[in-house]
């Protein structure tokens, strides 16, 4: 019997527990637990290194997440699979909140909301929308589709990556040699970048301040990528006009961070792109199928690379 184990701390542990039996049925699927008999497939999320020495002959490893950077902290067998989430929803909602937060600021929507808190009447010049380019940061699945999303807006956008990439109506850069052609022209910055050894510490006060003064950033990839002391210097600087954040380097953000107060950064706690149950445990499940039959699937993780 197929024998597959899940690791999923949280008050919705026995939800993904009795979803996933429904999408394995004929399978023994067990919360993971100490001392289990082997299993085939473990699906996890930051698994403790225990499961992984315990757990010595799974075939593969599914990561409930798009970013594995938590699991590649784990010793982990050369010969392990590990596969990560693919959209299973994300994208929409990625592409869902860039859009938000880029045309609430593009349209001024904070400060008529806080013109109404003061019952305050008094229209803004409108922006140039040429002027208003977009930069993102990491164009794959997800990059590539909020760069799509934002195109439909009629907003000029560009976007830079590791390796090269071609969107359609989307100036497409590659490589440390570009970034700063790149980040020159950026009015609206999204970074959406895995966590890596080359991207760790990348949005720092040098790369920041290559983009034209009033600029804004949005960081939705990893709060390692952000240097949080060079970004609240260049706020308070005026050379970066605002930041939306939905990610940290400690999460929960500390209750004392001075992002929670500064009046040019938003907060929000880690949702951009939550990992919804159905879709996952369907991609999921599917997959097994297919490694179970010795056909290839996709999103198997690269570990030189990070993702």
């Amino acid at each position: 019997m197929l024998r597959v184990i899940l690791h999923y701390p949280g008050p919705e542990e026995q939800q993904w527990l009795s979803d996933l039996r429904q999408y394995l049925p004929g399978a023994r699927v067990q919360l993971w637990a100490t001392g289990l008999p082997p299993a085939d497939y473990a699906v996890v999320w930051a698994p403790p290194q225990q499961l992984i020495d315990e757990q010595s002959g799974l075939k593969a490893v599914f990561n409930l997440g798009a970013g594995v950077d938590r699991l590649l902290q784990c010793a982990l067998p050369p010969s392990l699979k590990l596969l990560r989430l693919e959209d299973a929803g994300m994208a929409t909602q990625m592409a869902e909140y860039v859009c938000h937060a880029l045309v609430r600021e593009f349209r001024d929507f904070g400060d008529y909301q806080q013109q109404a808190s003061r019952t305050q009447w008094a229209q803004r010049v409108p922006r140039v929308r040429d002027d208003f380019v977009v930069g993102i940061m990491g164009l794959g699945l997800l990059g590539g589709s909020v760069a799509r999303a934002v195109r439909a807006f009629g907003f000029p956008v560009r976007g830079w990556s590791r390796s090269p990439h071609a969107i359609d109506g989307v100036a497409c850069f590659s490589g440390r040699d570009a970034l700063a052609e790149f980040l020159a022209a950026t009015r609206f910055l999204v970074c959406l970048l895995p966590l890596t050894d080359e991207t760790q510490n990348l949005l720092c006060r040098a790369t920041l301040s290559l983009l034209p003064r009033g600029a804004s950033l949005v960081n939705l990839a990893r709060g390692h990528l952000l240097v949080d002391e060079d970004l609240i210097a260049l706020l308070d600087s005026g050379h970066l006009s605002a930041a939306t954040l939905d990610v940290f380097r400690s999460e929960p953000l500390p209750e004392m961070h001075p992002f929670w107060s500064h009046p040019k950064v938003s907060v929000t706690p880690h949702i951009a792109a939550q990992t919804l149950r159905h879709e996952s445990l369907e991609q999921i499940a599917e997959k097994i199928r297919l490694l179970e039959s010795g056909q290839a699937v996709s999103g198997i993780v690269d570990r030189k690379r990070g993702y």
